[in-house]
């Protein structure tokens, strides 16, 4: 299994560590679908900046997205523990085999 290290060198992205008492948005609803989803915006008021979902579609819904502290991913989907790393302006869509990371600048523009 890559580290969080390993995905930021495969990627070309300084690490940009989450720390574990900071929060995520997680759409615990949506967890056992496919493809999981990550997003990551700049970190403000205690948050990470990142966003998981799992499924296609992601809700305009302002309860979508609960916080969940970033110690606790693991027993939600472990699976993204790895990409967490990843500088803000970076997005991630995982299934299985399939992995794509992307920069998206849209997500850090001002």
């Amino acid at each position: 299994m890559p580290s969080q290290k390993d995905i930021c060198r495969k990627f070309e992205a300084i690490p940009f560590l989450s720390l574990g008492e900071e929060k995520i948005g997680i759409a615990i609803e949506t967890i056992g679908k496919l493809p999981i989803n990550g997003l990551r915006h700049n970190p403000e008021n205690g948050t990470c900046g990142w966003y998981i979902w799992c499924g296609e579609e992601i809700l305009e819904d302002p309860d979508f997205f609960k916080p969940l502290h970033v110690s606790h991913i693991s027993e939600y989907v472990p699976e993204v523990e790895r990409y967490l790393s990843l500088p803000p302006g970076f997005r991630f869509l995982i299934a299985g085999d399939h992995e794509d990371v992307w920069h998206d600048p849209s997500l850090v523009s001002m």
